[in-house]
């Protein structure tokens, strides 16, 4: 059998057939379903199952009281474009694109059900507490399968499950219908812990073309869905995204003031929606995925894919940049924490036991401080974006500019921190913070033109 198809056997079943969609509902053997863990994956469901208390509460709900299991729980959904429906209750499911088709809710129902069955063959419990996510109960499912064969007579207790197939297979117009209707479905299901905004549009693929542009070391780690993981939120990076959208004419009416990249990364995030769901920048293919064809706003992302690096190279630098400028001492401000391995020990609160390292490549530094204090210096990039032939391109190698001119940058931007009193809130969300930063960096550009001469 095809390694991604599944036999399921309903104990209780009923057909409801409405528009593109048929919906096959019952009650289901926890032993009819250990198939749906060898084929099925959670890559359509929006979310990624992790454990915690909520599988803690549904284990425990099997253990002590499984009569009564499929009255308190709503079961896992599946989606699946092409079934075949048996005799004796039984339904073949097959699915073909792993990232649309198979669970698409009940991620950690279906986490919580199989760590329980787990724990009646394993005995070793550091192996078990290991099982903290899908990836790894997959690979420990995998290892003990023939165990759990011979278990499976045991495993009688009920499960709600639902099974949404398309009306007619026979039909394109139908099939295409309902595979655009998955997210959607996914969505709706997911109204006890909403689905983000972020966590939709990589399922719309508004983002592939951002993972595709950023270094595989920051990409790896990005959380691009809830519960995924990473240790980047992606809405990070959609605000960043902004700096060079900024630079660039767009088809949509969408505007994102420089503050909101610090103060409002929620409405960064809408805004971008709104752009990459423009017919002027994106086209639908397959199933409800966009594919990015604006060539302009590509470029753009092309060019965020190096932000990042940039702004952990300006919040390395800037410390030691703004001293050098201003004979100051950046570390006096106390919101400012040090790092000197011969004071670890220090009692004062000032500096730290273990060594800071920047947000997004972990670079190690010596001072910690709040990303608003060089917020508006990032945006100030800007300023060596030029749009050119259709493509946003930079004037200057940026990396070489910040070298040679962020000293001089620091000197004047003094100002902003010294205005400030050192709130960081208050340089973040002030419009005049990035004004100031980007006139410097236009100064220290034309300089660097004119000593070029």
């Amino acid at each position: 059998m095809n390694p991604n198809t599944t036999i399921v056997k309903f104990a209780h079943s009923t057909e409801q057939t409405e528009g593109v969609v048929t919906r096959i509902v019952g009650l289901v053997q926890a032993k009819h379903i250990l198939s749906l863990f060898d084929a099925a994956d959670l890559d359509a469901n929006p979310r990624s199952a992790k454990a915690g208390s909520v599988t803690e509460d549904i284990i425990e709900s099997i253990s002590q009281s499984a009569g009564i299991f499929p009255f308190k729980t709503k079961g896992i959904l599946i989606g699946s474009s092409s079934y075949k429906s048996l005799q004796r209750k039984r339904y073949q499911l097959e699915f073909n694109d792993t990232n649309v088709e198979g669970i698409l809710d009940g991620g950690h129902n279906m986490l919580a059900i199989g760590t329980y069955i787990l724990q009646q063959v394993i005995e070793d419990e550091r192996e078990l507490r290991r099982i903290k996510n899908w990836p790894v109960l997959k690979e420990a499912w995998l290892s003990h399968r023939d165990e759990i064969d011979e278990i499976k007579d045991t495993l009688e207790f009920l499960i709600p499950l639902e099974i949404l197939v398309p009306s007619d297979q026979n039909d394109e117009a139908i099939l295409d219908e309902f595979s655009s209707s998955l997210l959607d479905i996914c969505a709706a299901r997911n109204n006890n812990v909403q689905l983000t905004l972020e966590t939709k549009a990589n399922k719309k693929g508004f983002y592939d073309e951002i993972r595709k542009a950023l270094p595989s070391e920051i990409a790896d780690v990005v959380e691009w869905k809830t519960n995924d993981g990473g240790r980047i939120k992606v809405r990070d990076l959609i605000a960043l995204a902004w700096i060079p959208l900024s630079k660039i004419e767009l088809p949509v009416d969408v505007h994102i003031a420089p503050q909101k990249i610090y103060s409002s990364k929620g409405e960064c995030s809408k805004a971008f929606d709104t752009l990459m769901s423009s017919d002027a920048v994106t086209s639908a293919h397959g199933n409800y995925e966009h594919e990015l064809h604006n060539t302009t706003v590509h470029s753009a992302i092309r060019i965020l894919g190096e932000i990042p690096g940039l702004y952990d190279k300006i919040y390395l630098d800037f410390p030691d940049a703004y001293n050098a400028a201003t004979n100051g001492r950046f570390g006096r401000s106390n919101i400012v924490k040090m790092y000197d391995s011969a004071r670890k020990g220090d009692k004062s609160g000032k500096y730290l036991r273990t060594q800071p390292t920047t947000k997004f490549t972990l670079k190690p530094v010596r001072y910690r401080y709040p990303d608003g204090f060089i917020m508006p210096l990032v945006f100030g990039l800007t300023a060596l974006l030029e749009e050119k032939d259709g493509e946003l391109v930079w004037k200057t190698d940026p990396g070489a500019f910040l070298d040679r001119s962020l000293e001089d940058i620091a000197k004047s931007y003094k100002l902003v921190l010294d205005m400030s009193n050192f709130d960081p809130q208050k340089i973040g969300k002030n419009e005049t913070s990035y004004e100031i930063a980007v006139s410097e960096f236009e100064k220290a550009l034309l300089k660097q033109q004119a000593a070029s001469v």
